[in-house]
């Protein structure tokens, strides 16, 4: 994937929602080796991300700090029109 706009090999721009999908399944191994994982819920027209934290992420103290300094900001790196991750249960 071109890291300027998305596109794949056959120059074809990806979705909002499949740039999204890409990068939680970057983030997703470390997660997992922690215990947790998170799922995407669903991507709003206005480029807010829905995610659910699962395993021990869902009830970690520092769930809040892995989904706005972890997730959200690797989110917002690669896709800049991003407007915010939420958790949703």
């Amino acid at each position: 994937m071109c890291d300027q706009c998305g596109c794949d090999q056959n120059n074809v721009e990806k979705t909002f929602e499949d740039k999204v999908k890409e990068i939680i399944d970057r983030i997703r191994p470390s997660l997992q080796s922690h215990g947790g994982d998170v799922e995407l819920v669903a991507t709003e027209p206005d480029n807010t991300v829905k995610v659910r934290l699962q395993g021990a992420c869902s009830g970690c103290p520092g769930a809040q700090m892995t989904l706005k300094m972890g997730i959200e900001r690797l989110l917002r790196e690669k896709i800049p029109e991003l407007k915010e991750v939420i958790a949703v249960s």
